[in-house]
């Protein structure tokens, strides 16, 4: 074989043992608590994860302990008073704009996410592609950039829905058209509030991802990606059991509601922002009631990381874990069936303070770039953003994790993989080739 062909053959290998840059595959597994997976005798899915991968003990949640600020928190690094996202319900006083859990046109405004930029923002503007499958604010414009594919969000997306978006991201990701997927799952948090943490119907929920988990597993081998893609788990909050009639704050008992300017959301946390002239008289009265805490903006504790938040409000309720704040008893929510009648009260709740245990998520990935059958101990969801951009090779923007708490689970820079064992072994023979000694 002649010298130049060796050469043209040595090439080829090298550019193919370089293009060993991994893929990233995200999961969104709303409302499923660092507990549900530990009895793993029955769960063969996750139990596959596990065993391949790492498993961190707990994930603590930014505050509020709500599904929108930790969306972000978990994809910027960064806390809710940074981001801006600070709650499911928010209000702008300066435009009166109303962002209400993503179902109104104008939760799709700029202002409620431009504060900070998402990890898919990001990759996009680096050139990668990016395909999310109901992740909520995948059809969002933010800071001008939107992902190369979004399948919108839609409630409470089937195990149909789930398995076809696995499917399709892992051909996306084989094929080189996408670098990033990311997929957003909420049954277990719909069973969760309906039936409360502790339910039959959790359990069942429970395994059904555990099927479909088994079918990811099955195929990433057959698509022979073991060596080629990172897949990373995680929740946003975790979930804990209510008793209505027993705990149960109504605000109108002890204060005009004809005093409020605005009131956002129900539930662990109330915003209320009341005239001005009434403002300290509401404060007064409602720091006397028992089993919630009433905050001035300022006054809000320095660990929530919150009171900086653009559109926190002048008065902020937080409930003791396990009571409800409303207006009253008439305006509890409600879950409802597959025809739209009320079914029954909610039996589950979040949103506590976010060192409450019950508020815990989870953490689990595997793939070539984390330890096998490694468990980590607990980290926060500020910190998932650092692993996932080492993973993705991109530099993290300023935030607000801590690299220490998850540096851990990666494998050790040490470490020598196939590729690059490839890669040493030929780039030496290049070497002999050209200097003649071969």
């Amino acid at each position: 074989m002649s010298r130049s062909v060796l050469n043209f053959f040595i090439f080829l290998l090298l550019c193919r043992s370089c293009d060993s840059s991994r893929k990233l595959l995200l999961f969104l597994i709303d409302g499923l608590r660092y507990d549900y997976t530990d009895d793993l005798q029955n769960l063969e899915g996750f139990r596959g994860i596990v065993e391949n991968g790492v498993k961190v003990d707990y994930m603590t949640p930014d505050f509020p302990s709500l599904s929108y600020p930790n969306y972000y928190s978990l994809m910027t690094g960064r806390f809710c008073d940074v981001h801006q996202m600070t709650g499911n319900y928010m209000w702008d006083k300066d435009s009166t704009k109303e962002f209400l859990i993503g179902t109104n046109v104008d939760s799709r405004l700029p202002l409620w996410w431009d504060g900070s930029e998402p990890l898919w923002v990001t990759g996009q503007k680096l050139g990668k592609s990016v395909y999310m499958y109901y992740w909520p604010g995948c059809e969002v414009t933010i800071l001008g950039v939107r992902p190369s594919f979004c399948e919108k969000y839609v409630h409470s997306p089937s195990e149909k829905n789930l398995t076809d978006a696995m499917e399709n991201s892992l051909n996306m990701l084989k094929s080189n058209k996408a670098d990033m997927a990311a997929i957003y799952y909420e049954k277990i948090d719909v069973e969760g509030h309906h039936h409360g943490p502790h339910s039959q119907q959790i359990q069942n929920a429970l395994s059904s991802l555990d099927q479909a988990l088994q079918y990811l597993n099955r195929l990433i081998k057959e698509k022979n990606m073991r060596d080629e893609i990172n897949v990373v788990l995680f929740s946003d909050h975790g979930m804990t059991e209510l008793k209505w009639l027993e705990k149960v704050i109504e605000l109108d008992k002890y204060i005009s509601m004809s005093s409020i300017i605005k009131m956002m959301d129900r539930g662990p946390v109330v915003s209320l922002w009341p005239k001005e002239d009434k403002f300290e008289e509401i404060y007064q009265n409602l720091s006397r009631v028992n089993n919630m805490k009433v905050y001035k903006k300022q006054e809000i504790p320095d660990r929530f990381h919150y009171r900086n938040g653009r559109f926190v409000s002048t008065l902020t309720l937080v409930a003791e874990p396990g009571w409800f704040i409303t207006e009253n008893k008439g305006k509890l929510p409600f879950w409802k069936n597959s025809t739209g009648e009320a079914e029954g009260w909610q039996h589950g709740w979040h949103g506590y303070d976010n060192e409450f245990i019950d508020m815990r998520g989870f953490f689990m990935a595997q793939g070539p770039d984390f330890k096998t059958n490694y468990r980590a101990g607990p980290i926060r969801s500020v910190d998932v953003y650092n692993i996932l951009c080492k993973t993705l090779g991109i530099e993290p923007l300023p935030n607000n994790g801590s690299w220490s708490r998850v540096e851990s689970m990666l494998r050790s820079s040490t470490d020598v993989t196939r590729p690059a064992l490839i890669y040493s072994l030929l780039l030496s023979l290049l070497l002999l080739v050209q200097s003649e000694i071969f």
